[in-house]
């Protein structure tokens, strides 16, 4: 499968692990009308990691691993962060440059809307040295990027070298993808409006129990490359009939209303012309081998 991959650009982004941060009040409204009190985005996840079951953590908005912005004001405001999120795809390689853990190399696994974080993974042995505030720069590769050999098809948010590692491939004119889930679009909620889809995420709802059961969402994991039906994300994210668009599971379920399990896209087609392929391990830990088998 060709791509235009030689005609890309690579270049150095940079963020700073991020403080966890709470609202007014540290409680949040659950979608039943209750109050909970959990710990949500930002920070160093020590026992958290792409990978992991994305749902049943007492948690709300959890990123796996390391939580990473761009903090700088230079031309208009958050425009420094901006590119962080936009130019880093998943799958780049990150490496800290301050602080103990400096010279420690990671991977780039999501990015998470509203609070604009850029998610990492590391092994455990660095996210032990790392520290809030530390340094981390990204070799931002991907923008861009195309299949010259099919129409219709969008690609975004995904390092080629990942794209080569994903065993996608071309059949009868539709992009054949591995996925460990096929989700229908009515129940993608939180993120949907935006006008593009080259940073952030939208949220799958886990409120209905029957379907949750009936599409197995129960076992989503953290990373998993997950088939939304009918959503057409090329210019944002809509509602269309025969649509289809991929993505990657990029934090844990929620308890507040129109959010869960958030998906950064990585491919899209307002015709239909990507085939999910059902496939147990289609996670990015286990396609870049992240994790301990």
């Amino acid at each position: 499968m060709r791509t235009n991959e030689d005609k890309l650009v690579m270049v150095s982004v940079m963020g700073e692990i991020s403080n966890p941060v709470l609202g007014p009040t540290p409680y949040k409204v659950t979608y039943d009308g209750k109050f909970a009190v959990l710990p949500g985005v930002g920070g160093i996840r020590y026992n958290l990691r792409v990978g992991d079951l994305a749902v049943g953590w007492a948690a709300d908005h959890v990123e796996p691993g390391v939580s990473i912005k761009n903090l700088q004001k230079d031309g208009y405001q958050d425009s420094a962060n901006l590119a962080l999120n936009v130019l880093s795809c998943i799958g780049n390689e990150a490496t800290v440059i301050t602080g103990d853990a400096k010279g420690a190399r990671g991977i780039v696994t999501g990015k998470h809307g509203g609070i604009e974080h850029v998610i990492l993974d590391f092994p455990p042995d660095v996210l032990e040295k790392l520290s809030i505030g530390d340094r981390v720069q990204v070799k931002a590769y991907g923008v861009g990027l195309k299949i010259l050999d099919l129409e219709g098809v969008m690609v975004m948010n995904l390092d080629p070298r990942l794209l080569k590692a994903m065993n996608v491939r071309i059949v009868d004119g539709a992009l054949e993808v591995p996925v460990t889930h096929v989700i229908p679009a009515s129940v993608m909620g939180s993120g949907l409006g935006a006008s593009h889809v080259y940073s952030g995420d939208y949220d799958i709802q886990l409120f209905d129990e029957d379907v949750k059961r009936v599409h197995h969402l129960e076992d989503l994991r953290l990373g998993d490359l997950v088939a939304i039906q009918d959503a057409d994300n090329s210019f944002g994210r809509i509602y269309k009939k025969g649509a289809l668009s991929v993505g990657v599971v990029v934090h844990t379920d929620c308890v507040i209303s129109g959010h869960g399990p958030g998906v950064t896209t990585v491919f899209t087609s307002s015709t239909g012309k990507i085939s999910p392929r059902l496939q147990a391990d289609a996670n990015i830990a286990d396609i870049l081998n992240l994790r301990n088998k």
